[in-house]
């Protein structure tokens, strides 16, 4: 690739942290930066990409079919992010435009969050730390507020991949947890580390104490968890998603709690996102709710800066993106 990198203009549609923007700039990119902390308008976000030659963006710029369009000019994407449903990747194949991402380094933080909401709501956290604030708590009371233990379990996992695997890590070894899991085909090696049983989506849900989501969010998986599939669960068992609010619909889920059908749930995500203040979900004993803090650890979130830049790099240097989600685009790709 011959093009001098001075005349290339990176449009970075967030606040991001500055490790990745300053290798951009060491580079000698024209790098231009959305400023503000709130997402940018979508129409700004199109006039911007329209007079850049490549996008760095996250899950909040909705890069659809009608944005990719107008946009066909784009050399690539850079998506600040592990998840890339924001972007419409079977169009931007169609288009030549190749999409990289950031795997692997926000897998130990995300599983963190699975585990301590795993726990927060199996010991009722969130709700006793609110009537704290109330000024109800007043003395100790043998028969109230009584959470369930996890030793022994069973951890069920929706999607063992990377962060399902750190998950069932941290339980198995905390807690002594039986692993079963489902995915769209079975993992031997995951299933030799962990001990873990493949089961069918039904076996995960009949049989799981504790539900733990880690999937991606696709057309397949979109509003999987659903009343249907609440009903197939323990009363006693708890319900965790820290992928895509997309999977669980969030009305069922809130019926399903409210009468019993499951126990507990902890959500870092939801849906939609943000959730509402007034949410039921929010007041309910056995619920934890965090706002898509997964990453949120000041490691995870310089990595993922970091390899979303070298993709841009590496795409203008190599031609080449080490993280790619689309490898088709670069076939059709002319620099």
């Amino acid at each position: 690739m011959n093009r001098n990198l001075n005349d290339i203009k990176i449009f970075v549609s967030s606040v991001l942290p500055d490790i990745g923007i300053d290798m951009l700039r060491r580079e000698g990119f024209n790098v231009i930066c959305w400023n503000n902390d709130t997402p940018i308008p979508p129409d700004l976000l199109l006039e911007n990409a329209r007079q850049c030659n490549a996008l760095l963006t996250t899950l909040t710029g909705k890069i659809d079919a009608d944005f990719l369009n107008a946009c066909s000019h784009l050399d690539m994407i850079s998506q600040f992010g592990v998840g890339y449903d924001n972007i419409n990747i079977t169009e931007a194949t169609k288009l030549g435009i190749p999409v990289g991402n950031t795997p692997g380094v926000l897998t130990d933080a995300t599983a963190d969050i699975a585990f301590g909401l795993m726990i927060a709501a199996s010991r009722k956290m969130f709700f006793m730390h609110k009537k704290i604030e109330k000024g109800e708590w007043k003395h100790f009371t043998p028969k109230s507020n009584l959470g369930v233990e996890l030793k022994h379990k069973t951890l069920g996992v929706f999607g063992l991949g990377r962060i399902g695997i750190e998950m069932a890590k941290r339980c198995k070894g905390a807690y002594g947890m039986n692993i079963i899991y489902h995915n769209r085909r079975q993992d031997a090696t995951a299933e030799k580390l962990l001990g873990a049983k493949y089961v069918s989506f039904d076996e995960l849900l009949a049989q799981a104490d504790v539900l733990s989501v880690h999937s991606v969010l696709s057309d397949e998986t979109r509003g999987i968890f659903s009343k249907a599939a609440f009903n197939k669960m323990k009363p006693t068992a708890i319900f965790i998603n820290t992928s895509r609010g997309g999977l669980h619909n969030e009305e069922d889920l809130t019926e399903a709690l409210q009468t019993g059908k499951i126990w507990g749930a902890g959500l870092d995500v939801t849906n939609p996102e943000p959730m509402l203040k007034n949410n039921p979900l929010l007041n309910m004993e056995n619920v934890a709710v965090l706002p898509h803090i997964g990453s949120a650890t000041a490691e995870a979130r310089n990595a993922m800066a970091t390899l979303a830049a070298e993709n841009i790099i590496a795409f203008y240097k190599n031609g080449r993106i080490p993280n790619i989600v689309n490898g088709e685009a670069m076939e059709r790709k002319i620099l």
